[in-house]
Protein backbone atom coordinates (compact mmCIF):
# COMPACT_ATOMS: atom_id res chain seq x y z
CA UNK A 1 0.00 0.00 0.00
CA UNK A 2 2.55 2.28 0.72
CA UNK A 3 4.39 1.46 -2.63
CA UNK A 4 1.11 2.10 -3.93
CA UNK A 5 0.85 5.64 -2.21
CA UNK A 6 4.24 6.36 -3.18
CA UNK A 7 3.71 6.04 -7.04
CA UNK A 8 0.52 7.29 -6.72
CA UNK A 9 1.99 10.34 -5.51
CA UNK A 10 4.65 10.53 -8.00
CA UNK A 11 2.56 10.11 -10.72
CA UNK A 12 -0.15 13.07 -9.50
CA UNK A 13 3.37 15.38 -9.56
CA UNK A 14 4.67 14.38 -12.85
CA UNK A 15 1.22 14.73 -14.38
CA UNK A 16 0.59 17.99 -12.36
CA UNK A 17 4.38 19.18 -13.81
CA UNK A 18 3.43 17.76 -17.17
CA UNK A 19 0.38 19.87 -17.09
CA UNK A 20 1.43 23.08 -15.47
CA UNK A 21 4.75 23.55 -18.43
CA UNK A 22 3.32 21.27 -21.67
CA UNK A 23 -0.14 21.06 -21.40
CA UNK A 24 -2.96 23.53 -22.35
CA UNK A 25 -2.25 27.52 -20.48
CA UNK A 26 -4.73 28.29 -17.86
CA UNK A 27 -6.78 31.04 -19.98
CA UNK A 28 -10.06 32.98 -19.46
CA UNK A 29 -12.64 33.11 -22.26
CA UNK A 30 -13.82 36.40 -23.26
CA UNK A 31 -13.24 39.86 -22.92
CA UNK A 32 -13.41 40.26 -19.89
CA UNK A 33 -15.34 42.85 -16.84
CA UNK A 34 -14.43 45.58 -15.43
CA UNK A 35 -11.44 47.69 -15.68
CA UNK A 36 -7.65 47.76 -14.18
CA UNK A 37 -4.95 49.73 -15.11
CA UNK A 38 -1.52 47.81 -15.28
CA UNK A 39 2.18 49.63 -15.51
CA UNK A 40 4.66 48.23 -18.18
CA UNK A 41 8.02 49.60 -17.72
CA UNK A 42 10.65 49.48 -20.30
CA UNK A 43 12.67 47.01 -20.37
CA UNK A 44 9.86 44.18 -19.50
CA UNK A 45 9.99 40.95 -21.63
CA UNK A 46 6.61 39.06 -22.42
CA UNK A 47 6.93 36.51 -19.60
CA UNK A 48 7.36 39.52 -17.06
CA UNK A 49 4.09 41.30 -18.92
CA UNK A 50 2.60 37.94 -18.30
CA UNK A 51 3.48 37.68 -14.68
CA UNK A 52 2.26 41.35 -14.25
CA UNK A 53 -1.11 40.66 -15.93
CA UNK A 54 -1.73 37.64 -13.85
CA UNK A 55 -0.79 39.03 -10.88
CA UNK A 56 -3.41 42.37 -11.34
CA UNK A 57 -5.75 39.32 -12.45
CA UNK A 58 -6.64 40.46 -16.03
CA UNK A 59 -4.93 37.00 -17.43
CA UNK A 60 -5.24 33.38 -16.14
CA UNK A 61 -1.35 32.15 -16.85
CA UNK A 62 1.42 34.52 -17.80
CA UNK A 63 2.21 31.53 -20.12
CA UNK A 64 -1.66 32.16 -22.05
CA UNK A 65 -0.57 35.49 -22.74
CA UNK A 66 3.51 34.68 -23.84
CA UNK A 67 2.05 32.19 -26.20
CA UNK A 68 -0.88 34.71 -27.21
CA UNK A 69 1.66 37.37 -27.82
CA UNK A 70 3.97 35.23 -29.88
CA UNK A 71 6.24 37.10 -31.98
CA UNK A 72 4.26 40.27 -31.51
CA UNK A 73 5.80 43.49 -30.22
CA UNK A 74 4.04 45.12 -27.12
CA UNK A 75 5.38 48.49 -26.08
CA UNK A 76 5.74 49.95 -22.44
CA UNK A 77 3.19 52.07 -21.34
CA UNK A 78 0.15 52.53 -19.24
CA UNK A 79 -2.80 50.08 -20.16
CA UNK A 80 -6.22 50.45 -19.23
CA UNK A 81 -7.14 46.23 -19.16
CA UNK A 82 -10.81 44.02 -18.35
CA UNK A 83 -10.32 41.62 -15.39
CA UNK A 84 -10.43 37.85 -16.37
CA UNK A 85 -9.79 38.64 -20.07
CA UNK A 86 -8.63 36.04 -22.28
CA UNK A 87 -5.08 36.21 -23.07
CA UNK A 88 -5.69 36.63 -26.87
CA UNK A 89 -7.91 39.53 -26.25
CA UNK A 90 -5.31 41.17 -23.49
CA UNK A 91 -3.22 41.01 -26.64
CA UNK A 92 -5.33 42.64 -28.77
CA UNK A 93 -5.95 45.81 -26.48
CA UNK A 94 -2.32 46.65 -25.83
CA UNK A 95 -1.31 45.90 -29.99
CA UNK A 96 -4.25 47.70 -31.36
CA UNK A 97 -2.76 51.45 -32.68
CA UNK A 98 -6.42 52.29 -32.55
CA UNK A 99 -7.05 52.15 -28.85
CA UNK A 100 -2.81 53.92 -27.89
CA UNK A 101 -2.02 57.21 -27.19
CA UNK A 102 2.29 57.56 -27.32
CA UNK A 103 3.25 60.91 -25.49
CA UNK A 104 7.04 61.47 -26.38
CA UNK A 105 9.19 63.23 -24.19
CA UNK A 106 9.43 66.87 -23.83
CA UNK A 107 6.15 68.48 -25.10
CA UNK A 108 4.25 70.85 -23.84
CA UNK A 109 1.03 70.05 -22.29
CA UNK A 110 -1.42 71.85 -24.71
CA UNK A 111 0.47 69.53 -27.05
CA UNK A 112 -0.68 66.57 -24.90
CA UNK A 113 -4.13 68.16 -24.96
CA UNK A 114 -4.67 68.64 -28.75
CA UNK A 115 -3.11 64.66 -28.86
CA UNK A 116 -5.98 63.47 -26.93
CA UNK A 117 -8.81 65.45 -28.58
CA UNK A 118 -6.78 64.14 -31.85
CA UNK A 119 -6.94 60.24 -30.46
CA UNK A 120 -10.83 60.16 -29.20
CA UNK A 121 -12.18 62.58 -31.96
CA UNK A 122 -13.24 65.59 -29.59
CA UNK A 123 -13.89 69.52 -30.81
CA UNK A 124 -10.34 71.08 -30.55
CA UNK A 125 -9.99 72.79 -27.12
CA UNK A 126 -11.99 70.29 -25.18
CA UNK A 127 -9.07 68.64 -23.03
CA UNK A 128 -7.97 71.35 -22.59
CA UNK A 129 -11.12 72.92 -21.09
CA UNK A 130 -11.26 69.48 -19.20
CA UNK A 131 -7.62 69.93 -17.76
CA UNK A 132 -8.44 73.36 -16.46
CA UNK A 133 -11.31 72.41 -14.09
CA UNK A 134 -10.49 69.06 -13.21
CA UNK A 135 -7.13 69.76 -12.72
CA UNK A 136 -7.32 69.59 -8.34
CA UNK A 137 -8.94 66.25 -8.78
CA UNK A 138 -6.81 64.19 -11.32
CA UNK A 139 -4.15 62.93 -8.22
CA UNK A 140 -1.34 65.94 -8.24
CA UNK A 141 0.68 65.66 -5.37
CA UNK A 142 0.16 68.59 -2.86
CA UNK A 143 3.58 70.18 -3.94
CA UNK A 144 2.38 70.46 -7.52
CA UNK A 145 0.88 74.27 -6.97
CA UNK A 146 3.18 75.21 -4.41
CA UNK A 147 4.11 78.07 -6.80
CA UNK A 148 0.93 80.75 -7.42
CA UNK A 149 2.43 81.50 -10.60
CA UNK A 150 2.39 78.31 -12.42
CA UNK A 151 0.08 78.55 -15.83
CA UNK A 152 -0.99 74.99 -15.89
CA UNK A 153 -0.47 73.00 -12.96
CA UNK A 154 -0.65 69.52 -15.12
CA UNK A 155 2.78 70.71 -16.82
CA UNK A 156 4.87 68.12 -15.92
CA UNK A 157 2.94 65.43 -14.91
CA UNK A 158 1.72 63.80 -17.68
CA UNK A 159 4.30 61.48 -18.52
CA UNK A 160 5.75 60.84 -21.69
CA UNK A 161 4.63 56.76 -22.47
CA UNK A 162 1.87 55.03 -24.18
CA UNK A 163 -1.52 54.75 -23.00
CA UNK A 164 -5.15 53.15 -23.65
CA UNK A 165 -7.03 55.96 -25.48
CA UNK A 166 -10.18 53.33 -26.87
CA UNK A 167 -13.15 54.96 -28.30
CA UNK A 168 -15.98 55.87 -25.32
CA UNK A 169 -12.55 56.63 -23.34
CA UNK A 170 -13.11 60.05 -21.60
CA UNK A 171 -10.01 62.74 -21.71
CA UNK A 172 -10.12 62.76 -18.12
CA UNK A 173 -9.10 59.38 -17.68
CA UNK A 174 -6.28 59.65 -19.44
CA UNK A 175 -5.17 62.65 -17.62
CA UNK A 176 -5.60 61.15 -14.47
CA UNK A 177 -3.47 57.65 -16.12
CA UNK A 178 -0.27 60.27 -17.09
CA UNK A 179 -0.53 62.00 -13.42
CA UNK A 180 -0.62 58.51 -11.75
CA UNK A 181 2.43 57.28 -13.69
CA UNK A 182 4.34 60.70 -13.17
CA UNK A 183 3.02 60.56 -9.18
CA UNK A 184 4.86 56.96 -8.95
CA UNK A 185 7.87 57.87 -10.82
CA UNK A 186 8.70 60.78 -8.97
CA UNK A 187 7.97 59.28 -5.55
CA UNK A 188 10.12 56.19 -6.50
CA UNK A 189 12.92 58.74 -7.18
CA UNK A 190 12.16 60.65 -3.36
CA UNK A 191 11.80 64.35 -5.29
CA UNK A 192 11.27 65.16 -2.10
CA UNK A 193 14.30 64.17 -0.03
CA UNK A 194 16.35 65.16 -3.09
CA UNK A 195 15.29 68.81 -3.76
CA UNK A 196 17.39 69.36 -0.46
CA UNK A 197 20.04 67.92 -1.32
CA UNK A 198 20.06 69.87 -4.55
CA UNK A 199 19.49 73.39 -2.84
CA UNK A 200 15.67 73.43 -4.40
CA UNK A 201 12.59 74.89 -2.21
CA UNK A 202 10.20 71.92 -3.47
CA UNK A 203 10.40 68.68 -5.24
CA UNK A 204 8.37 71.04 -7.95
CA UNK A 205 11.56 72.64 -8.75
CA UNK A 206 13.39 69.58 -9.23
CA UNK A 207 10.61 68.71 -12.26
CA UNK A 208 11.07 72.59 -13.39
CA UNK A 209 15.06 71.35 -14.34
CA UNK A 210 14.37 68.26 -15.39
CA UNK A 211 12.12 70.06 -17.79
CA UNK A 212 14.62 72.70 -18.96
CA UNK A 213 17.30 69.89 -19.28
CA UNK A 214 14.74 67.78 -21.29
CA UNK A 215 13.93 71.14 -23.87
CA UNK A 216 17.80 72.75 -23.69
CA UNK A 217 19.18 69.29 -23.95
CA UNK A 218 18.92 67.81 -27.72
CA UNK A 219 20.82 65.25 -27.10
CA UNK A 220 20.65 62.67 -23.87
CA UNK A 221 24.12 61.93 -23.86
CA UNK A 222 24.28 65.85 -22.77
CA UNK A 223 21.67 65.99 -20.54
CA UNK A 224 24.34 65.42 -17.24
CA UNK A 225 26.56 68.42 -18.42
CA UNK A 226 23.47 70.48 -19.24
CA UNK A 227 21.81 69.96 -16.13
CA UNK A 228 25.00 70.99 -13.98
CA UNK A 229 25.08 73.85 -16.32
CA UNK A 230 21.70 74.82 -14.74
CA UNK A 231 22.54 74.57 -11.38
CA UNK A 232 26.03 76.63 -12.18
CA UNK A 233 23.38 79.32 -13.33
CA UNK A 234 21.36 79.24 -10.59
CA UNK A 235 24.11 80.21 -8.52
CA UNK A 236 23.44 84.20 -6.97
CA UNK A 237 27.29 84.73 -6.89
CA UNK A 238 28.28 83.21 -10.48
CA UNK A 239 29.60 86.20 -12.40
CA UNK A 240 28.62 84.87 -15.64
CA UNK A 241 24.59 85.10 -15.53
CA UNK A 242 24.23 86.22 -12.26
CA UNK A 243 21.33 83.82 -11.05
CA UNK A 244 19.85 84.45 -14.35
CA UNK A 245 19.13 81.50 -16.76
CA UNK A 246 18.65 83.11 -19.96
CA UNK A 247 17.31 80.30 -21.38
CA UNK A 248 15.23 80.79 -24.68
CA UNK A 249 13.06 78.09 -23.97
CA UNK A 250 11.38 80.12 -21.44
CA UNK A 251 10.78 82.53 -23.12
CA UNK A 252 8.56 80.23 -26.02
CA UNK A 253 6.87 78.83 -23.00
CA UNK A 254 5.59 82.36 -21.76
CA UNK A 255 4.66 83.22 -25.40
CA UNK A 256 3.14 79.96 -26.64
CA UNK A 257 5.64 79.69 -29.49
CA UNK A 258 8.43 77.56 -30.24
CA UNK A 259 10.71 79.27 -32.66
CA UNK A 260 14.98 79.88 -32.67
CA UNK A 261 14.42 83.52 -33.01
CA UNK A 262 13.40 84.86 -29.73
CA UNK A 263 14.41 88.50 -30.36
CA UNK A 264 17.47 90.18 -29.03
CA UNK A 265 18.73 90.36 -25.70
CA UNK A 266 18.04 93.94 -24.86
CA UNK A 267 13.73 93.17 -25.49
CA UNK A 268 13.85 89.78 -23.97
CA UNK A 269 15.02 91.50 -21.03
CA UNK A 270 12.29 94.16 -21.07
CA UNK A 271 9.48 91.08 -21.71
CA UNK A 272 8.13 90.63 -17.50
CA UNK A 273 6.86 87.63 -17.40
CA UNK A 274 7.76 85.44 -14.52
CA UNK A 275 8.76 82.13 -16.93
CA UNK A 276 11.07 84.46 -18.64
CA UNK A 277 14.31 83.52 -17.36
CA UNK A 278 15.87 86.37 -19.19
CA UNK A 279 14.41 88.52 -16.87
CA UNK A 280 13.16 86.97 -13.70
CA UNK A 281 16.48 85.65 -11.60
CA UNK A 282 16.11 81.65 -10.64
CA UNK A 283 13.92 78.78 -12.08
CA UNK A 284 10.80 79.26 -13.63
CA UNK A 285 7.96 78.85 -11.17
CA UNK A 286 7.19 75.77 -12.90
CA UNK A 287 7.98 73.22 -15.81
CA UNK A 288 7.91 74.43 -19.07
CA UNK A 289 7.51 70.60 -20.64
CA UNK A 290 6.97 66.98 -19.90
CA UNK A 291 10.30 65.39 -18.71
CA UNK A 292 11.10 61.48 -19.58
CA UNK A 293 13.19 59.80 -17.39
CA UNK A 294 16.31 60.24 -18.67
CA UNK A 295 15.98 63.69 -17.83
CA UNK A 296 14.97 63.51 -14.54
CA UNK A 297 17.63 61.23 -13.42
CA UNK A 298 20.01 63.64 -14.88
CA UNK A 299 18.60 66.55 -12.88
CA UNK A 300 19.02 64.54 -9.85
CA UNK A 301 22.70 63.25 -10.64
CA UNK A 302 23.88 66.17 -12.49
CA UNK A 303 27.66 65.83 -14.09
CA UNK A 304 30.46 67.95 -12.04
CA UNK A 305 31.92 70.68 -13.88
CA UNK A 306 32.46 74.75 -13.97
CA UNK A 307 30.07 75.16 -17.14
CA UNK A 308 27.71 77.74 -18.22
CA UNK A 309 27.32 77.73 -21.52
CA UNK A 310 26.80 75.00 -24.20
CA UNK A 311 25.84 74.67 -27.80
CA UNK A 312 25.03 71.74 -29.97
CA UNK A 313 27.09 71.54 -33.05
CA UNK A 314 25.46 68.32 -34.47
CA UNK A 315 24.47 64.67 -33.19
CA UNK A 316 27.71 63.82 -31.58
CA UNK A 317 29.50 67.30 -30.38
CA UNK A 318 27.85 69.81 -27.67
CA UNK A 319 30.48 71.87 -26.94
CA UNK A 320 30.37 73.33 -23.33
CA UNK A 321 32.11 76.85 -21.98
CA UNK A 322 33.04 78.10 -18.81
CA UNK A 323 33.40 82.18 -19.44
CA UNK A 324 31.32 84.11 -22.37
CA UNK A 325 34.41 84.64 -24.51
CA UNK A 326 35.03 80.65 -25.07
CA UNK A 327 31.07 80.48 -25.34
CA UNK A 328 31.15 83.10 -28.42
CA UNK A 329 34.23 81.21 -30.47
CA UNK A 330 31.99 77.76 -29.70
CA UNK A 331 29.24 79.79 -31.49
CA UNK A 332 31.33 80.58 -34.20
CA UNK A 333 32.04 76.84 -34.83
CA UNK A 334 28.42 76.23 -34.88
CA UNK A 335 27.66 78.63 -37.18
CA UNK A 336 30.37 77.32 -39.25
CA UNK A 337 29.19 74.23 -39.34
CA UNK A 338 25.48 75.13 -40.07
CA UNK A 339 26.71 76.98 -43.22
CA UNK A 340 28.32 74.22 -44.27
CA UNK A 341 25.30 71.87 -44.38
CA UNK A 342 23.48 74.29 -45.35
CA UNK A 343 25.93 74.47 -48.79
CA UNK A 344 26.81 77.94 -48.33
Amino acid sequence: MVLVGAVGGLGYLGYDYWETNYGPAPDYDGEGTGSVQVEIPKGTGLTQMGDLLQKNGVVKSARAFTEAAGTKLIQPGTYTLHKEMSAESAVTMMTDTKNLLTIREGIRAAEVYSSIDKKLELKPGTTKDVAKAQARNLGLPDWATADPNVKDPLEGFLFPSQYNAGKGTKPEEILRQMVKRAKANYEQQDLEGKAKELGLKSPLQVVTVASLVQVEGKYKHDFDKIARVVYNRLKPDNKETYGLLDFDSTVNYAKSQSTLDTGSVNDLRKFKDPYNTYYAKGLPPGPISNPGMDALKSALEPASGPWYYFVSINEDKTLFAVTNAEHNRNRQQYEQEHRKAAGQ
